[in-house]
């Protein structure tokens, strides 16, 4: 069974998996494919950020953190990164995280998430996003040079909680 829960030191292997995994593509986020584990670690682990996995008995399928989108005043509208095991795809877990992320949000303080960046281009996630309740309010031209597509737009989607 898979439970999603707040991530250990211990699980930083796990996650460093995923995340090169998934940078490698060079059309999800903006990390350089060969960004190193120790920057990207320090990136998704960093002291603001409540990070965790996706963990089915003690194997890390996925990983996403939550934080505040601004400072101060705009601290009240949550933020997110997620990335899921390119062997784990099409078995629900970006579904399962996004929904614990939703209510972790709400746990946290949060109003509403705002996502800065969802490459347009990735239909999956733009489709999960739709379906938990997040709509696309705006969209930002040329905003990564994706590795098949080249200079691709970038949505900003955003949920009330």
């Amino acid at each position: 069974m898979t439970q999603v829960r707040k991530a250990t030191d211990g699980d930083k292997p796990a996650v460093w998996q995923i995340i090169k995994a998934v940078i490698a593509g060079g059309d999800t986020y903006t990390f350089a494919p060969d960004t190193p584990m120790a920057e990207m670690l320090a990136f998704w682990f960093s002291p603001e950020k409540y990070v965790y996995v996706a963990d089915a008995d003690g194997v890390i399928l996925g990983t996403y953190w939550l934080k505040a989108n601004q400072p101060g005043l705009g601290d009240h509208v949550g933020n997110g990164g997620y990335m899921v095991s390119p062997g784990a795809k099409g078995r629900g877990i970006g579904k399962l995280m996004a929904e614990h992320s939703i209510e972790e949000g709400r746990r946290i303080g949060y109003h509403s998430i705002q996502f800065n960046f969802v490459v347009k281009s990735n239909a999956v996630a733009v489709k999960l996003w739709k379906s938990v309740g997040f709509e696309i309010i705006g969209e930002i031209p040329d905003a990564i040079r994706h590795s098949r597509d080249g200079l691709t737009n970038a949505y900003i989607m955003y949920r009330k909680l």
